[in-house]
């Protein structure tokens, strides 16, 4: 079987190596990354892995977040081009942790007619410290909700196929226009989306003017991008970010009434990822 990751990033560099070495830990055999006009490091992160033949690297010029038709050019690639039997549709903040074995074995195990798998989400709140993410965020919230309230939606890895269509936001995958019924993988998807301050201010700042410059969407896709962006230009983007990195009183009274739990599930992996010198962490 081989697997094949897509990812679609901008100005990732807290992130984006983790990911990739986590992932190729976990069973991944390819990436094909869309750079969409990346300012800090993420460029060379992305060329030191193509140069070991594990990245294939795809520089996006346009500022619009068309996320649906990028993506989908990655999974027909991944198909085509790259001999894939599964594709994951990945975003730089979400982490794939196979709940037994990896994570070949747990879309093997679903049954021959599923061709897409389904996967649940988790947060890990923002957590302000020095240091790598993984090793402050330790915290996962038992229910999961979107920063307007909203249930989490899970995403979807899907069989390859060179007519794949990926919906925006990579919940869901369509063939020949109907959506593809998804099987629960037995896979969790561990979710950092607010790291820090400056790092959840920036997505917000550039994310949100891209959907705004999309004239193809509607409206109601992506709203909680548009809600944040709009918080951002009234002025109230750090209540949010505060709301999601609570200080040390507030973290202590959620742990206490069970909202959040600790999960070190990433910081051990990657702990020992660095430690055995498998992949550059």
């Amino acid at each position: 079987m081989k697997l094949v990751m897509t990812l679609l990033v901008r100005d990732e560099e807290d992130i984006l190596e983790a990911n990739l070495a986590f992932h190729r830990s976990r069973g991944v055999d390819h990436f094909i990354v869309t750079d969409n006009l990346s300012e800090d490091a993420t460029p060379a992160i992305l060329r030191r892995w193509s140069e070991r033949g594990l990245v294939t690297v795809i520089e996006e010029r346009e500022d619009n977040y068309a996320q649906h038709a990028w993506v989908t050019r990655m999974a027909r690639m991944a198909a085509r081009d790259y001999g894939a039997d599964w594709v994951i549709n990945n975003d730089a903040d979400e982490f794939w942790w196979p709940q037994c074995g990896d994570l070949k074995s747990a879309l093997q195990a679903l049954p021959m007619t599923a061709m897409a798998a389904s996967v649940e989400r988790a947060n890990f709140p923002a957590v302000d410290g020095d240091g790598p993410f993984w090793d402050r965020l330790v915290w996962r919230d038992v229910r999961s909700v979107n920063p307007l309230g909203g249930a989490l939606k899970p995403k979807v890895a899907h069989r390859a196929d060179p007519e794949i269509e990926v919906e925006q936001g990579n919940h869901a995958v369509r063939r020949g226009g109907a959506r593809v019924d998804a099987e629960p993988a037995a896979i969790d998807i561990l979710h950092f989306p607010c790291r820090s301050w400056s790092q959840f201010e920036r997505k917000i700042r550039l994310g949100g003017a891209a959907y705004a410059r999309n004239r193809t969407l509607s409206k109601w896709i992506g709203m909680t991008w548009r809600e944040m962006h709009q918080r951002l230009i009234e002025g109230s983007l750090r209540q949010e970010y505060e709301r999601q990195n609570p200080p040390a009183a507030e973290r202590a009274q959620q742990i206490a009434s069970g909202r959040l739990v600790q999960d070190v599930r990433l910081a051990e992996a990657m702990r020992s990822i660095a430690q055995g010198g498998q992949e550059r962490p």
